[in-house]
């Protein structure tokens, strides 16, 4: 069980992902489906993972001197500076802030801020259990699989918004009719990278069962069946009834996107889990 200060740290690992995975996913969408509005989220979730990447730097400092003093020790800092982790800070930071000012400027500032977006989802490859093999071709997976993420995340919030206007319904059955086109094969390629990374992280089959590390990676493999079932019902039952004229769909459309956001947040809580308090079977 993680003590006071390693429950801090999966708490901002968590808010890092939230806020990186959704301000990088909702420009991503803005810009594919021609979306307008979406900039004010985008600074939200965007400062989110700003505050994140500065306090889980931080924290660092702490764990190297086992207490809280250590976040603010100029000598402590600077050795993590030299690190991988300053490397992540510093990828982050510069990616968050062309993110948010591209945000700010509107307009065709969003495609400098899928660059920063980009710059900021790249700093996990330099960081995390992942890098630490070394493996250039798992560094490109971890990269696609983020930003496979980051997309299908982006889009649920402007879609949620969409389908509870009725004044939007075919707009709302146009977005979610052209992402189930590309979830068809962005979603596969999610998945066996996913697996791909799991297995290798793990080394076994079997250790997928028998290690705490396995059986929490067993358990976002869960979460993700369960989201690719929302998104199946999506795309064959609901979709199509909106593109009918259904206004009843819209509804139970937003109902099921509240879920899909239950589960993705499980599974990020997961993630920050398994980054920051469990280590890597031997």
């Amino acid at each position: 069980m993680p003590d006071l200060l390693g429950l801090v740290g999966i708490l901002a690992k968590f808010s890092l992902y939230v806020g990186i995975l959704t301000a990088t996913g909702l420009v991503f969408v803005a810009l594919v489906f021609r979306l307008k509005g979406l900039n004010r989220l985008v600074i939200v979730f965007g400062l989110l993972g700003l505050f994140a990447t500065l306090f889980s730097f931080l924290l660092r400092g702490a764990a190297l001197t086992g207490d809280l003093a250590g976040m603010y020790v100029p000598e402590m800092l600077g050795i993590l500076m030299q690190t991988p982790v300053g490397t992540a800070l510093i990828y982050r930071l510069a990616g968050l802030s062309i993110l948010l000012l591209g945000a700010i400027i509107g307009g065709k500032g969003l495609y400098f801020s899928a660059i920063g977006g980009g710059l900021a989802l790249w700093s996990f490859d330099h960081i995390g259990h992942i890098p630490e093999k070394e493996q250039t071709l798992l560094n490109i997976g971890l990269f696609l699989h983020l930003v496979f993420a980051a997309f299908w995340i982006g889009i649920l919030t402007p879609l949620r918004q969409l389908a509870q206007s009725n004044e939007t319904l075919l707009e709302t059955a146009r977005v979610g009719h052209q992402f189930g086109k590309i979830a068809s094969i962005t979603v596969p390629v999610l998945i066996l990278v996913g697996l791909y990374m799991a297995y290798f992280l793990v080394g076994s089959w079997t250790g997928l069962f028998t290690t705490a590390y396995g059986q929490l990676l067993l358990f976002k493999i869960a979460m993700v069946a369960i989201l690719l079932g929302f998104a199946a019902i999506n795309k064959l039952r609901i979709i199509p009834s909106l593109q009918d004229g259904d206004v009843g769909a819209a509804k139970h459309l937003a109902k099921v996107i509240s879920y899909e956001w239950f589960v993705i947040l499980l599974i990020l809580a997961a993630t920050a889990i398994l980054t920051s308090s469990l280590t890597l079977p031997t």
